[in-house]
């Protein structure tokens, strides 16, 4: 779960629910989600590994394309890390830094969720925005 000092949020933009709590199988599916990063559309997901929701963009840092094989799938056949399906560049679930592959020293972009009441929220940044602002 990440906390305030992960990725700042906007006190004015409220929190995006993304799905319920139980929707995010353990090391299974993420919830992908629609965002705007830097004004431009773009992917986002949501996924649950070791017990805790983490979020990032679905955007390798190698070539910016989304990673998912299929629909909301990130995760290595071990189901250990996150691993571009077109680069096979290699990402640790918890905070997005690169394991391997042409990432070189570059991570993920996390974006900070959190569970409470059994949902997943999304809080916006001053980078990433929800998808239906202008």
């Amino acid at each position: 779960m990440s906390t305030d000092r992960d990725t700042p949020h906007l006190p004015d933009t409220p929190a995006q629910p993304l799905c319920a709590s139980d929707a995010l199988i353990e090391r299974g599916r993420a919830h992908t989600f629609d965002v705007l990063h830097f004004r431009q559309p773009a992917s986002a997901f949501a996924l649950r590994f070791d017990g805790q929701v983490v979020g990032y963009l679905n955007r390798c840092t190698h070539v910016p394309t989304e990673m998912d094989w299929q629909e909301g799938e990130f995760l290595d056949g071990d189901k250990r890390y996150i691993i571009c399906s077109i680069h096979g560049a290699v990402y640790h679930p918890l905070d997005g830094r690169c394991v391997t592959g042409m990432c070189g020293r570059f991570g993920l972009t996390k974006l900070d969720v959190r569970e409470r009441d059994g949902q997943v929220y999304w809080y916006p940044s001053r980078d990433t925005r929800p998808a239906f602002e202008d």
